[in-house]
């Protein structure tokens, strides 16, 4: 009864023991979620970013793939020309390659025999100032009439 009574006399030892009470139930870490939040928050949002940023790669990486093969596909014809195959793949990065800036399509490789078609490009970016490049190529027999 006697520490009661000295910790419940007076205004000042009222508050002092209900922060006390406070404290023993809820802990000394009051406000530490706030804190944690403020730490891990840009981690999170970081690591957000970093998944739409590989997903926008991947896609801009598959468009330039296929519009490679589709260029291949039609310049390998038999009346038709690597420049053909790379209008081709320019007309497809066009409708489809939203995801690549400043595509280049080049027939460079392109030869008697075979037709290669390049798409290289640049990925749009979450991140301002950071460039990511891509080149993509491919290439195949051209077709020829054997008697």
């Amino acid at each position: 009864m006697r520490g009661e009574a000295a910790v419940g006399r007076g205004r000042a030892g009222g508050v002092l023991a209900a922060r006390w009470r406070c404290v023993i139930r809820h802990g000394a870490d009051r406000g530490s979620y706030s804190v944690e939040l403020a730490i891990l928050a840009p981690a999170v949002l970081m690591l957000v970013f970093a998944c739409i940023q590989t997903g926008l790669w991947w896609h801009a990486r598959e468009v330039a793939l296929t519009a490679a093969k589709r260029g291949v596909e039609s310049g390998r014809t038999l009346d038709s020309s690597p420049a053909q195959g790379a209008a081709a793949a320019r007309s497809f990065v066009a409708r489809f390659g939203g995801s690549v800036r400043d595509p280049a399509v080049t027939d460079a490789g392109s030869s008697a025999t075979t037709v290669r078609i390049d798409v290289s490009g640049t990925v749009i970016t979450l991140v301002p100032g950071w460039d990511l490049h891509i080149d993509q190529h491919a290439d195949g027999p051209r077709e020829r009439w054997m008697p």
